[in-house]
């Protein structure tokens, strides 16, 4: 038998003790999942939008890339498309959400200008080149928050498994211990008075 769970005072504030802070832990585990749920809602949201953007800014950059490659024709684009230098810009940061390390993505937005001459081009090609740039920055957007979603998600999973486990788990132990403890004392603080009751009684009418 555990020797915590002794009917003693000194365990009976113990009991109480844990239970207090079980019930303190448990409050803190369910405004950090409130907290956490409402971030990754405002990120789906978020998601939802650039996502939206995407396909609106890919479809006018393909369009543009169409007439690019009817009025200069689609070997000449091809040949200006080396032009464009690798990205190395990136930048990955950490920044924390409730003990949630979620990704900073930062990169140097291009100043939009061609890497190309504009002899024997189109404004058509133009058009292209900056659809795709913002295609790739909206694109980075959505890889942050959706890799933020993600860890988000995992978290407030784990949260709830804590909570879950003081509130089913912990918090009814500790006060059925309480509880039972208390019982015992009250029990056994009746025995001792009857006892002495009963000695008195017998010592007056010896």
């Amino acid at each position: 038998m555990d020797p915590n769970n002794f009917p003693t005072k000194g365990n009976l504030i113990l009991a109480k003790n844990s239970l207090s802070l079980a019930k303190q832990g448990y409050e803190l585990m369910d405004k950090k999942r409130n907290i956490l749920i409402r971030e990754l809602l405002e990120l789906i949201d978020k998601a939802k939008n650039i996502q939206s953007e995407i396909d609106i800014t890919f479809n006018a950059a393909y369009q543009a890339l169409q007439r690019a490659n009817i009025e200069m024709g689609i070997r000449n684009v091809e040949d200006l498309s080396s032009t464009i230098p690798e990205e190395t810009s990136i930048l990955i940061k950490q920044r924390s959400i409730m003990g949630t390390d979620i990704p900073l993505v930062e990169f140097n937005k291009p100043d939009n200008k061609p890497t190309y001459s504009f002899y024997n081009t189109r404004i058509s090609l133009d058009e292209a080149t900056s659809h795709f740039i913002k295609v790739k920055e909206l694109t980075l957007r959505l890889a942050m928050i959706e890799n933020s979603a993600y860890r988000l998600a995992a978290n407030i999973k784990k949260t709830q498994k804590r909570a879950n486990a003081l509130k089913n788990i912990t918090i009814p132990y500790f006060t059925e211990l309480a509880r039972d403890i208390q019982n015992s004392l009250e029990e056994r603080e009746r025995e001792e008075f009857t006892r002495l009751k009963v000695i008195k009684h017998r010592r007056m009418t010896s």
